[in-house]
């Protein structure tokens, strides 16, 4: 690719101190080059971002929201743009790359009409209490690689709104999106109000550490997470935390177990597998299990894996080699403890491509149930105790969604409340909406994202407490 790439610098697209490589997972080569930032540029952008607070801040937040929709706008007009880089650098196929950049336009809209109401606590004799919400400052917001740019939105949309500015940066292996989207930010913003800055995951602890950013807002790893929580906590900076997942689906018993196969098949098996919230592990009535087994291997043999530009493709690659391994490595040991009955070797060609894999009869201390794998694989278990398998849903570190399928809604609904996470949905997956908050329980995360509890995140909340003086 010839074009060439710039961050965003106090209103200006600079280039890095040095550049590295942006693989095409696709392909396994590089593609093009990227900016990378130095410890000293990091320091300019936050220094920016800090100078511009002030008059964003103050600015009416009817003038912020506009400008957000602008965003959105600009988004808009250039989506095919965007959705072609993106599959470029992420793999994922152009119709889900589409789905991902139109998902971020609505986002910006979204919380470009949102508000936060003043709320009167007290108003008697006197005696007023009154809290109201002011803007943090400087938002260091760190995006991964698995949806690159809906997940910035899920940032930069309540920070800007409530007035905050914004250093952001991307994961080193899918920087060229939100690069772009710095093109759009440059356009129509005022300098300094969002920074994009590259790194190869080396100088996260220079913008999470540095002492003018206020809050960090992070969607990654557990692991990473804890970097990032360990980080901001030497300077109380104010964290959102989303992190992994290893979300479990159990199917009832009154449920057709060809209707549950193709919902969990798409549940667990979009994106490649790579999404915080899909399937990772389901559980199926021992009664009907065989012909879930069946007919979900059946869906993982027809899936059409190739390179996510090419027409008529429903699973792209991995993204990254690291991943690739850690895939195949989790696929290496299910081998020897279970039963494979569809997929389950990495595809003979150039690019990081592991078959759709669905893996029988394992038992649940095996690696694929316990741990996160990212990828397109799925374990199917079997259960037989509604108590049984609910104990054994939530018997993990992690807390982040999970489904629930059932006819019987009030049951379903039932066994969902009895499920440790964030969100559980039933009869649906991936019904993620801007203005529904999203959190996680337990290790999967901390704080909250979309809605007004996404406002909320990035905003300390003020409390004017006053009482009328007697006369003097």
């Amino acid at each position: 690719m010839d074009r060439q790439f710039r961050m965003l610098i106090d209103g200006e697209l600079v280039d890095g101190a040095s550049t590295f490589d942006v693989v095409n997972p696709a392909t396994a080569e590089s593609f093009a080059r990227c900016p990378k930032a130095d410890e000293a540029l990091i320091d300019r952008a936050v220094v920016a971002a800090k100078r511009a607070f002030p008059e964003w801040a103050a600015r009416p937040v009817e003038e912020r929201a506009a400008l957000v929709s602008k965003i959105a706008d600009s988004l808009e007009a250039r989506a095919g743009e965007f959705a072609s880089l993106l599959t470029s650098e992420q793999g994922k196929p152009l119709d889900q790359a589409m789905y991902e950049v139109m998902g971020s336009v609505f986002t910006l809209r979204a919380f470009a009409e949102m508000r936060i109401e003043t709320k009167t606590l007290k108003d008697e004799g006197g005696h007023t209490v009154i809290e109201h919400r002011t803007p943090l400052g400087v938002v260091a917001a760190i995006t991964p690689w698995n949806f690159p740019i809906i997940l910035v939105m899920n940032k930069m949309g309540p920070a800007l709104v409530t007035g905050n500015t914004m250093v952001i940066k991307p994961a080193p292996t899918t920087p060229l999106t939100t690069l772009l989207l710095g093109e759009i930010c440059a356009e129509v913003l005022p300098a300094g109000v969002v920074n994009v800055v590259c790194d190869q995951n080396d100088l996260g602890h220079v913008l999470t550490g540095h002492p003018d950013v206020a809050k960090v807002a992070f969607t990654g790893s557990t692991a990473t997470g804890k970097k990032v929580m360990a980080a901001a906590a030497a300077g109380v900076k104010r964290v959102t935390l989303e992190l992994g997942g290893n979300d479990a689906a159990i199917v009832l018993d009154d449920v057709d177990a060809k209707f549950a196969a193709q919902k969990i098949y798409g549940s667990a098996m979009t994106n490649a597998g790579q999404i915080c919230v899909a399937t990772k592990r389901a559980y199926v009535p021992q009664a009907m299990y065989d012909d879930f087994c069946d007919e979900i291997a059946k869906l993982a043999n027809a899936a059409v894996v190739d390179d996510g530009s090419k027409q008529g493709t429903t699973v792209g690659p991995i993204q990254n080699k690291m991943q690739y391994d850690k895939v195949n490595a989790l696929l290496d040991d299910a081998r020897t403890r279970g039963t494979v009955i569809a997929g389950g070797e990495p595809i003979d060609r150039p690019g990081y491509f592991i078959a759709p894999t669905i893996v029988r009869d394992l038992d649940d201390d095996a690696p694929l149930v316990r741990e996160e794998q990212f990828g397109p694989v799925l374990p199917v278990l079997k259960y037989t105790d509604i108590d049984d398998v609910i104990a054994r849903a939530n018997d993990t570190d992690m807390g982040l969604g999970g489904t629930v399928w059932g006819k019987d809604l009030a049951r379903a609904n039932a066994v969902a409340m009895r499920i440790d996470t964030g969100t559980v949905w039933v009869n649906q997956y991936l019904a993620i909406d801007a203005n529904i908050p999203f959190r996680g329980a337990k290790q999967s995360g901390l704080g909250g994202e979309l809605g007004e509890a996404g406002l909320h995140e990035y905003t300390q909340p003020h409390i004017i407490n006053s009482v009328a003086l007697e006369d003097a």
